[in-house]
């Protein structure tokens, strides 16, 4: 553990699948007003390959695909191997506090049976989308000292895959737009727990798409590979700038923001000035 006098209690790592930076293109009212409070950046880089469980394996464990080896089919019949060199941080939150409260609910089911590790506790539910808000309001209800929190919800990509990728699809940016009112939804719950003023929150997405083909993603084309991320937190100014970050880098900042250790084989790092006022 390194000792750092700061104020930051929890972690929250709230993600849309598929979105890209196409919250530029349609109506994000919830997204857009809540991370005026802090840092955003429309031009972070997706992982490549820029697919579902290489980008979120990526997010979670701080290492690049080739590193972590998932994909999304290994995510979906596989368990993630607990003495991997390369943990998630929700192993490192395990490891660091034996009785924490941690938990993870995810849309696309392989995150929790693949991706993140098993037998460490996290209280863990893979519903649709708005039941699966519902599901977290509810947790968050009964579990003020939550520790670190992560979301996956689905319907951009599906309504990707399904409609086309990109600021030209009605339906895609619908689907986008559903998802902030999602969002709205869990930040209010944030809110009026009263867990913002010690709380890090970062919102982003995994990947986008339309790139090579208009119902897909998976390419190197900066539709598929420009994505949002943006943090709100103790510490963090607002309208904070982050230059050049990579979605790998989501590990280290939630990591650096409770204070954990990050692994020496981990890829990620904390962006130079993201967390000024507490010296980084």
């Amino acid at each position: 553990m390194m000792s750092m006098s700061k104020p930051i209690q929890r972690v929250f790592i709230l993600g849309m699948d598929g979105a890209g930076n196409f919250i530029q293109n349609t109506e994000t009212p919830n997204i857009d007003a809540f991370l005026q409070k802090g840092a955003v950046t429309y031009n972070a880089q997706a992982q490549s390959p820029t697919i579902s469980a290489e980008c979120w394996g990526s997010i979670l464990h701080g290492v690049i695909p080739e590193k972590h080896q998932l994909n999304n089919d290994i995510a979906a019949t596989q368990v993630y191997p607990s003495d991997s060199p390369y943990p998630s941080v929700f192993r490192l939150a395990r490891e660091a506090w034996p009785e924490a409260k941690l938990a993870a609910f995810s849309s696309w089911t392989p995150i929790n049976s693949g991706i993140i590790e098993e037998d460490l506790g996290i209280h863990k539910e893979s519903l649709p989308d708005a039941e699966l808000v519902g599901a977290i309001q509810s947790y968050l209800e009964q579990n003020n000292d939550v520790k670190l929190l992560y979301m996956q919800l689905d319907e951009p990509d599906g309504a990707g895959h399904k409609y086309g990728y990109g600021p030209d699809s009605p339906e895609y940016l619908k689907a986008i737009s559903k998802n902030d009112e999602l969002f709205g939804l869990v930040l209010e719950s944030i809110e009026k727990r009263g867990l913002l003023e010690d709380s890090l929150v970062i919102l982003l997405t995994d990947h986008g798409g339309g790139g090579d083909h208009k119902y897909s993603h998976g390419s190197d084309h900066p539709m598929d590979k420009n994505v949002f991320w943006g943090c709100v937190g103790p510490g963090i100014e607002a309208g904070a700038a982050l230059p050049e970050l990579f979605i790998v880098d989501t590990a280290a900042v939630a990591a650096y923001a409770l204070g954990l250790k990050q692994p020496d084989s981990w890829d990620a790092k904390v962006p130079v000035s993201l967390f000024s006022k507490l010296g980084v």
